[in-house]
């Protein structure tokens, strides 16, 4: 695997579902939701016992952090800047959106994110088009082949051809020596600390921590050695 760093956009994306609690859906919703998860569900949950989930389904859900970092490399140096969106969805996807217009708009920039092709690619467009938000170029795969399609995915990448394969972020990152992002909270309690405990700062931090270890995974693909505390910078955005 050769890729040229440099030019890659690492991301994450922190989703909760759009509404606290089951019973503040709209009726129509509510049902529609039922109808969508029901072979997830079977008979062993209902609708309502099921909604905690509802944040993994861009039609249900909302996007309540984007992390996203780059490599900056001189002769003597190497930095991995990170940045992060959060806040109010519809502003943070704008915001996302001019990032990628006004700086990883070139055919050289891909974007980059593990599962990221069946989840965070697909929900960021989604949303955007939800919230009535022109897709900027990198999100908009209308009509293109799949080799022109500017997307990395580490799960794909680690995959080698296996469909049926999938490893968790984690898992990779421990098997390869690189220090685990899931030292706090989980995709599972990210709904809690968002809607419970109010606690965005945390939620960025979990984020961040799942964009430097996409980094990380590259890094260790390519036979390049790992980012060191000292190498990741906090860039405000």
């Amino acid at each position: 695997m050769n890729f040229d760093i440099s030019n890659i956009l690492f991301l994450d994306i922190e989703t909760v579902p759009q509404y606290e609690d089951f019973d503040e859906v709209p009726e129509n919703l509510q049902q529609l939701y039922a109808n969508k998860t029901e072979y997830q569900r079977k008979e062993k949950f209902t609708a309502e016992e099921f909604y905690q989930r509802a944040g993994i389904w861009a039609e249900f859900g909302k996007i309540v952090c984007i992390s996203v970092g780059y490599f900056v490399i001189s002769e003597n140096k190497r930095e991995f800047r990170i940045t992060s969106f959060y806040g109010e969805e519809a502003r943070l996807l704008e915001d996302f959106k001019q990032l990628l217009e006004n700086h990883f708009n070139k055919t050289k920039n891909v974007l980059c994110a593990h599962n990221g092709k069946e989840f965070d690619f697909p929900y960021l467009a989604r949303r955007m088009i939800i919230n009535n938000i022109k897709l900027p170029q990198k999100l908009n795969l209308f009509g293109k082949k799949p080799w022109e399609i500017p997307h990395l995915d580490t799960l794909d990448l680690w995959k080698f051809g296996d469909y049926k394969h999938y490893t968790s972020l984690k898992l990779l990152t421990s098997i390869l020596g690189i220090p685990s992002p899931k030292d706090d909270i989980d995709g599972s309690q990210v709904r809690d600390v968002y809607y419970k405990e109010n606690n965005i700062n945390r939620i960025v931090t979990y984020c961040e921590k799942d964009t430097v270890a996409t980094a990380q995974l590259i890094l260790r693909f390519n036979q390049l050695p790992i980012l060191g505390d000292d190498e990741i910078v906090s860039v405000p955005k």
